[in-house]
């Protein structure tokens, strides 16, 4: 009996961006997380950072590609916080492979699985980063589950339309 697919490793476009978008869309997300966000306390709902993070992952659709994208990010984004460095490191690296992972497996332009599969990464990074910081570091920490949906939802939200503008950064 043979197995039916949707999608052949033939027919999945790996995309590719130039140096600008690779490099400038990032440090922009991380820019508007952590210093626009300190001013506006409504952005702080928001994970830019990851959104890219997930962008970037699927888009390249290559594991190795993922990790090295959310390590950078989440590295950076450490570098600028109070937090231990690491913390954002190791949940957005575990991210950007699982994205990328994804990536292979869907149709990862359409709006409907950006929306599921931000919502479900969204949960998946907060998850990592509450494991890392409460039991690998000790530090307080807790899960708000309303607040956790709601920022899933936000993060989802934002992530279909901040994807369509950044589907302009690709390369044909």
């Amino acid at each position: 009996m043979a197995t039916i697919t949707y999608t052949s490793r033939e027919e999945i476009e790996v995309h590719k961006f130039s140096v600008l978008a690779t490099v400038g869309i990032p440090l922009l997300a991380i820019f508007v997380q952590t210093y626009v966000s300190s001013h506006i306390s409504f952005l702080k709902l928001f994970d830019i950072p990851l959104l890219v993070t997930i962008f970037f992952a699927v888009s390249r659709r290559n594991q190795l590609a993922g990790m090295l994208t959310g390590c950078a990010i989440g590295l950076t984004q450490d570098a600028l916080t109070h937090l231990p460095i690491g913390i954002y490191g190791i949940s957005k690296t575990i991210v950007g492979y699982a994205a990328s992972s994804i990536g292979v497996k869907i149709d990862v332009d359409n709006p409907g699985s950006r929306f599921l599969m931000v919502f479900f990464f969204t949960f998946f990074h907060d998850g990592i980063y509450f494991i890392v910081s409460r039991h690998l570091l000790g530090l307080p920490a807790d899960l708000r589950f309303l607040h956790e949906v709601s920022a899933a939802f936000a993060n989802a939200v934002l992530a279909v339309l901040l994807f369509a503008l950044m589907d302009r950064t690709k390369k044909r």
